[in-house]
């Protein structure tokens, strides 16, 4: 049966920590200037309606460092943005390829896409979720700090695809998340019900970060919610992460933003731009963790 990786939970616990295992050896291997050419032939194809830096890079560079090939597909460049059904675009195109990474809006897309694709498929985000990230940041906070089992992670700001996914993170790799989001800016009910027992909702972001290991916070207004902006800048002026929000911190606590992002909003440059964030070294490990992922994947 064809392994698809739509969200983190689509995977066993055991299954994700070898990835992040596999992803800091390919990075070791990397360094070193040794050459694996482990997907030699195979074709990934990336399918895009959302601009991107991290994901089409790190994916591009990932596979022809692994010996592939990449295939950009813009919504622009393929019949599927000029309305060819989504069952039809994952028959013909799963039969030419090895792989389909998908970065697009609607989480239904995809797995409706995966339903009908011969090749796995790869959520590279959506508006549910953002399985790839994760990979990355795990992979992050590991090779700096070691397990993150039974740790604290405070994530202050939207509830949205990235606080989803470090709901299913906290499952899957044992750690406690607490959550501080404004009011009306909760995650969805679903998650809160399906991952009550490893969650903490919080009234405010310093009751949050309360002694956490890891602060993490995403962009106040996401691609496609521009208009919303200035409303959204309203109702989050109290959940920017800065000195004093990591001061409640442990004292070694990592700052951690899956980027773009907006100093002076969400974060302080004193924050992004200091000792406690290894925001650079989360989106370099994207393109190590997404090299295992596919490893995985392709076997």
């Amino acid at each position: 049966m064809t392994k698809h990786f739509i969200n983190l939970n689509d995977l066993s616990n055991n299954d994700l920590q070898q990835i992040i295992d596999q992803a800091i050896a390919l990075k070791k291997q990397h360094k070193s200037g040794e050459i694996n050419n482990a997907l030699q032939n195979k074709t990934l194809a990336m399918i895009f309606d959302k601009s991107s830096t991290r994901t089409r890079v790190s994916f591009e560079a990932g596979m022809t460092q692994l010996g592939g090939h990449a295939l950009f597909l813009s919504d622009r460049d393929i019949q599927l943005g000029r309305g060819e059904p989504i069952i039809d675009s994952a028959i013909v195109i799963s039969s030419m390829v090895d792989a389909i990474m998908m970065r697009v809006s609607s989480h239904d897309d995809i797995t409706t896409f995966s339903q009908h694709s011969s090749v796995p498929i790869i959520n590279a985000l959506s508006d549910e979720s953002h399985p790839c990230q994760l990979l990355a940041d795990m992979m992050t906070y590991q090779e700096y700090n070691g397990s993150i089992k039974g740790k604290t992670v405070a994530w202050i700001g939207d509830g949205n695809n990235m606080c989803h996914t470090y709901m299913q993170a906290a499952k899957a790799f044992g750690f406690t998340l607490n959550i501080a989001t404004p009011k009306g800016y909760e995650p969805e009910q679903s998650f809160v019900s399906q991952y009550a027992d490893f969650i903490n909702l919080c009234a405010d972001a310093q009751t949050a970060c309360d002694n956490a290991d890891l602060v993490v916070t995403d962009v106040w207004a996401s691609m496609g919610q521009e208009s919303e902006q200035t409303k959204r800048e309203t109702a989050f002026k109290d959940f920017q992460v800065n000195t004093a929000l990591m001061e409640s911190a442990k004292s070694n606590a990592i700052f951690m933003h899956c980027l773009p992002a907006h100093r002076g909003e969400e974060v302080s440059a004193n924050v992004i731009d200091g000792k406690q964030s290894l925001v650079w070294n989360e989106a370099e490990n994207r393109l190590h963790a997404q090299k295992a992922l596919l490893l995985f994947l392709l076997g």
